[in-house]
């Protein structure tokens, strides 16, 4: 039996990356964003935002390891495998940024399926700006709603993790899980 591949993503500062170390310690395999390697890569040649600076060029390069990611887990014996964020992040957010991309973007997504998708919703309380994420907390909240929109046009049940402790969130996700597999 293969490995059922589990999206958690959110918009910046909704606690993803701590659901997702807090899944790691437990033991599960747990595949970790790109997207501040890409933009530390960028910043060591110069570039600062490359992400506003060049949303295209940003975007591919998340496409590309992403699918490496996605790849990669196509022989997992685990249960599950939990990603921090999916493909159709990518072009959720350059629909955010109002930003046209080529049709290999929306095929790519909707050719590598994920088994199930949590949402994290934006949390005013633990939200903090950081030399990578550059965005407001309003612009948190906008991006939560391009992720939902996303991933629903490529015909995925979205599931709303609630705000509560990681102990909480990760009982939440994984209850969730039983009833679905």
């Amino acid at each position: 039996m293969k490995a059922k591949r589990i999206v958690i993503t959110g918009g910046p500062g909704s606690g993803k990356t701590s659901l997702i170390q807090h899944l790691q310690q437990r033991g599960f395999t747990c595949i970790p964003e790109i997207s501040r390697e890409v933009i530390l890569k960028a910043q060591a040649e110069g570039i600062d935002q490359l992400f506003l600076e060049d949303p295209l060029l940003f975007s591919d390069l998340l496409l590309k390891g992403r699918i490496q990611q996605f790849e990669a887990t196509q022989t997992a014996l685990e249960l599950f495998v939990f990603f921090d964020r999916g493909l159709p992040d990518v072009t959720a957010y350059m629909d955010y940024l109002g930003t046209s991309y080529p049709s290999y973007f929306s095929e790519t997504c909707m050719d590598n399926r994920y088994d199930a998708i949590f949402l994290l919703p934006p949390w005013k309380e633990i939200y903090i700006q950081d030399n990578e994420r550059y965005e407001s907390f309003e612009q948190a909240e906008k991006i939560f709603h391009f992720l939902h929109q996303g991933y629903a046009q490529y015909k995925y049940e979205v599931h709303h993790v609630p705000v509560g402790t990681i102990e909480y969130r990760s009982a939440f996700i994984l209850k969730k899980l039983e009833t679905l597999f």
